[in-house]
């Protein structure tokens, strides 16, 4: 997945939908940027969900060991 997106002159951004959505962003969702030594990192903010915090942030109806595939790969 390679998204790209321009400063504006109000140093706006847009998030593409792809990511909004796999990340359950909504309008007036809170979020956090912190600067990596890569760039920068967009989380959302612990305060609006302290779960996420603690365990990720799933998508919403996914099963523990379909994410697993998906993030490690089907087991050989």
């Amino acid at each position: 997945m390679n998204n790209q997106s321009t400063v504006s002159e109000r140093g706006q951004i847009t998030l593409p939908k792809e990511l909004r959505d796999r990340m359950g962003l909504k309008p007036g969702t809170s979020v956090r940027f912190v600067p990596s030594p890569k760039g920068i990192l967009i989380q959302r903010d612990s305060a609006e969900d302290p779960m996420g915090e603690v365990f990720g942030v799933l998508k919403d109806g996914i099963r523990t060991d379909d994410y697993l595939k998906e993030t490690r790969g089907k087991a050989e």
